[in-house]
């Protein structure tokens, strides 16, 4: 199955706001998928949906062939989906906390023992892993809650802004993290609205704007169809032509 995520004239309303107005995309076995644009635009409750934690009010969302409203339980065997403003429980260690986590995903001692060192590798703590979460920078905590959703293996990761807030070295190295993760077999799907940063780290992308998908493609397509030097200049294009051009 090449097909990880197949979404269908998607449609969300919360009261009188049309949150998703019948968005369809694809995503790819393998592949870093990204769904971009600014705040509100529609990209946090499209993930949540895929993620089976909101029901659609209309369309059809799979996940490796799985229905979101018919068979969220199979499909949260195969996801791991970080939430922009996750948090870890500050009174333990990072350690603790990939302890904590690991339990209720491993199957038995040596899954168990696996995921903690893989959890080791991708947080790149070191010995401050050893201390409470509370004295953690907000890239180190970002770090440490990475390594707890890869470190699971999920086939499909979703990670809601995966960066924000983070200064330029700790989105570098989470960036690598999400890249080295797609290299051992996975596939992701990440929101932002950074653009430019999302345009070096995707294979495919979505423009989402008042929760339409206004363009998708490749990065380096989309720039020559546009004449446009980045994916912001893109963006800009599409939504100022838009009814119009």
């Amino acid at each position: 199955m090449n097909v990880v995520v197949e979404v269908v004239d998607l449609k969300k309303k919360f009261g009188s706001i049309e949150a998703l107005k019948g968005i369809s995309f694809e995503i790819e076995k393998g592949e870093i998928f990204g769904l971009i644009g600014p705040n509100g635009a529609g990209k946090t409750t499209t993930l949540r949906i895929i993620s089976t934690l909101l029901k659609p009010d209309s369309g059809t969302v799979r996940v490796f062939g799985y229905d979101v409203e018919k068979e969220p339980q199979e499909i949260r065997k195969l996801i791991s989906y970080l939430p922009e403003e996750a948090g870890a429980y500050r009174e333990l260690t990072g350690l603790g906390y990939l302890k904590f986590v690991a339990r209720f995903f491993a199957k038995n001692d040596n899954e168990f023992e696996r995921m903690i060192e893989d959890g080791i590798q991708i947080a790149n703590l070191k010995d401050r892993l050893r201390s409470k979460v509370a004295t953690y920078s907000k890239g180190m905590t970002r770090r440490l809650l990475i390594a707890r959703t890869l470190m699971v293996k999920p086939k499909l990761a979703i990670l809601d802004e995966p960066t924000s807030g983070l200064d330029v070295l700790n989105a570098r190295e989470v960036r690598l993290i999400i890249k080295r993760f797609v290299e051992g077999g996975g596939t992701v799907l990440l929101s932002s609205h950074n653009m430019l940063e999302v345009e070096s780290l995707c294979d495919r992308i979505a423009l989402i704007s008042n929760g339409e998908i206004v363009e998708a493609g490749k990065p380096e397509e989309l720039k020559k169809k546009y004449s446009a030097s980045n994916i912001e200049e893109v963006f800009a294009e599409v939504v100022r032509c838009s009814g119009t051009c």
